[in-house]
C-alpha cells in the first residue's frame, strides 16, 4: 500500500505528537524503573527485559494504538488499516530479516544501531535534551510493552515462496 508524501507527512507529524502523550501515559501508569540489559555485537540486545516473553496479540494493540507504540505511523504493516507510514522500512516479514535481539535493540534505542535515524528510543529515559520535567527519567513503553511488540514482530515472517 502506497501513499504520497501528503499523507506521510501528516502521518509522521501526528506520529511525533503522539510521543510526549505516551510519555505521559507511561508516567502516569507508574511504569516500573528501567531495566538493565546488555548490548551484544553491537546490535542485540538478546535476553529479554522481563525474563519471559511478550504476548503477541497485546504487542499488535502496541504497534497499531496511537497512544503507544504507533509503529504504524511510520511502517508499512500487515494489518487493515487505513493509513500507513513510509518513513521506516516496512515491517511486513521484518522477523525473517532481524532476531528477537536485534528487533528488541531497535524498539529501546535505534541510535545504538544507526545514529542517524528518525525513530525514537521507546524504552530510553536519559541522553535527552529539553525535556518537560514530568517526563524526565520516564520511558514511552514499559519493558512488558517493549517485548509484546518483539513478539508480535517476531510473527511476521515473509511467506515462503515455491
Amino acid at each position: 500500500m502506497k501513499f504520497g508524501r501528503r499523507v506521510l507527512t501528516p502521518l509522521f507529524a501526528a506520529a511525533l505528537a503522539v510521543a510526549p502523550f505516551a510519555a505521559q501515559q507511561a508516567l502516569a501508569q507508574g511504569k516500573a524503573p528501567l531495566v538493565k540489559y546488555k548490548v551484544v555485537d553491537e546490535d542485540s540486545i538478546p535476553k529479554s527485559l522481563t525474563g519471559k516473553p511478550g504476548d503477541p496479540e497485546k504487542g499488535k494493540k502496541w504497534a497499531i494504538a496511537g497512544r503507544l507504540g504507533h509503529c504504524i505511523a511510520c511502517h508499512v504493516m500487515p494489518v487493515d488499516e487505513p493509513y500507513m507510514g513510509e518513513v521506516g522500512p516496512s515491517l511486513v516479514g521484518v522477523a525473517s530479516r532481524y532476531s528477537a535481539g536485534q528487533l528488541r535493540m531497535l524498539i529501546v534505542d535505534p541510535k545504538v544501531v544507526n545514529e542517524d535515524t528518525m525513530m525514537p528510543a521507546f524504552y530510553k529515559a536519559d541522553g535527552f535534551h529539553r525535556v518537560r520535567k514530568a517526563f524526565v527519567g520516564k520511558t514511552m513503553l514499559s519493558a512488558e510493552q517493549v517485548e509484546d511488540i518483539v513478539a508480535y514482530l517476531l510473527t511476521l515472517k515473509e511467506e515462503e515462496k515455491q
